[in-house]
């Protein structure tokens, strides 16, 4: 009678609430499986441009990793001339075997690097060097064209006039540079101030200050 009709109709709602539940919880889950679904769709196509971009400079990245050239200035490949010559005997330079260039201190004397670049682009010419006394200013020169300002061989170290060995530091210079070979000189042209000791010319990319 009416007293097995509560009981089924209790059943029947939780059999009922039971399939509401199930399709709710089915539904949930379908959404949640379908956002990270999503996500990875925007990430892989967020990815796929970033590694064309670092692939597309890959020159740039072994360059870098330190891959660009380093020269000692008292190199045999750097041409010397105009009374520039290898020489040691100041302490502190960072050359094979101690050597550095001096002589450069009179018009016309010059250290020219021949150096093969990976990629059209700005790079930093970077020159160790030591000044003393009065700051300095040599000119430079790449691929025949005069670069458009000197480089500044300013005396960092506060060294005295003619302590050489406590005059090491570093310039730089910003040149735009070719795929291919170039040609950069440092030279001591008229109005220039050339007393200093040429150390180590290196290379990195893009306009950097170390």
């Amino acid at each position: 009678g009416p007293g097995r009709r509560g009981p089924n109709t209790k059943g029947l709602l939780i059999g009922a609430i039971a399939v509401v539940a199930a399709v709710v919880v089915g539904i949930s889950i379908a959404m949640f499986n379908g956002n990270p679904d999503d996500k990875n769709s925007d990430g892989q196509a967020g990815a796929t441009p970033a590694q064309s971009q670092s692939t597309e400079p890959t020159p740039t990245s072994s360059a870098t990793n330190g891959r660009l050239p380093k020269v000692d200035a008292a190199d045999s490949s750097v041409q010397l001339s105009g009374g520039a010559a290898p020489t040691t005997g100041v302490q502190g330079a960072q050359g094979a075997g101690g050597k550095y260039v001096g002589g450069l201190n009179q018009v016309g004397a010059s250290a020219t690097w021949s150096v093969d670049i990976p990629s059209d682009g700005a790079y930093t010419l970077f020159t160790r060097y030591s000044a003393t006394g009065e700051d300095q200013s040599m000119t430079v020169t790449v691929n025949g064209k005069e670069f458009g300002s000197k480089l500044g061989l300013r005396n960092w170290r506060h060294a005295a006039d003619g302590d050489f060995a406590q005059g090491w530091t570093r310039s730089y210079v910003w040149p735009t540079l070719k795929k291919g070979n170039n040609v950069i000189s440092v030279s001591c042209q008229p109005g220039d101030k050339c007393n200093i000791l040429l150390d180590q010319f290196w290379i990195k990319k893009g306009r950097v200050t170390g």
